[in-house]
């Protein structure tokens, strides 16, 4: 098994440009896996994109539209596009400042089991805020990391969805680090009302070094993964 994982940061890069591109690598991992099945010998890779993303609002496959609260005419004073697109879960926001992580792996070269897969970019994700001082936690049914659960302060750090066939997956973790938080105003936030959302700015009252944090997520996943990154 491929435990190797190919590390790209691909900077700022239009959404949809981003999901082509995943697209594509996914396929390609799809591809040498059918491969495989006569040849035993080769090897499925793994990816790991790192990429910052212009305003965008994407909607997963089972979301409703409703939770945009835009028209297509405010959608462009704002400078922000919208897309329907074939991950799970509801309506999320992406943007300038924002940490988004899509790892296209064979989880057949780790374990095969989606649950476990989230849970542990879920883990990944907080310990990373353990990093920072901060307790990152779960919130039952609700996929992504939170701050203050179970109070009426509750509030979402880092929103996830993905999508696996084959089990080879895509799309991932958005995690907010130095965002405008007023881009979520204009939507309910993974369809959820009345939970906010923070980045890790507001909660230590100040800039954050992105690229710090990036390190730390690799770090992270690579240890739960049992993972080598490659640069």
């Amino acid at each position: 098994m491929n435990k190797k994982i190919e590390l790209q940061d691909l900077g700022k890069k239009d959404y949809k440009a981003t999901w082509d591109f995943q697209e594509e690598i996914f396929a390609k991992v799809v591809a040498q896996k059918k491969q495989k099945r006569d040849n035993p010998n080769i090897e499925t890779p793994n990816y790991f994109f790192f990429v910052e993303h212009p305003h965008v609002y994407t909607l997963g496959k089972s979301g409703d539209v409703s939770n945009l609260l835009l028209s297509e005419k405010q959608l462009e004073e704002k400078g922000a596009t919208f897309y329907k697109i074939n991950r799970g879960g509801d309506i999320t926001y992406h943007g300038p400042g924002q940490i988004v992580g899509y790892p296209i792996i064979d989880l057949e070269n780790f374990f095969t089991d989606i649950h476990k897969y989230l849970r542990l970019l879920e883990e990944t994700i907080i310990l990373t805020l353990a990093d920072y001082g901060l307790k990152g936690t779960r919130s039952e049914g609700e996929t992504g990391v939170w701050l203050d659960v179970g109070t009426p302060f509750a509030r979402k750090i880092c929103a996830m969805g993905v999508r696996a066939s084959r089990w080879v997956t895509m799309h991932g973790f958005a995690l907010n680090v130095n965002t405008n938080l007023g881009y979520f105003d204009n939507i309910i936030p993974c369809g959820i009302r009345g939970k906010g959302v923070t980045s890790l700015q507001v909660e230590l009252g100040k800039k954050i070094d992105e690229s710090e944090v990036k390190e730390k997520i690799i770090k992270h996943f690579s240890t739960l993964f049992n993972a080598t990154f490659v640069f």
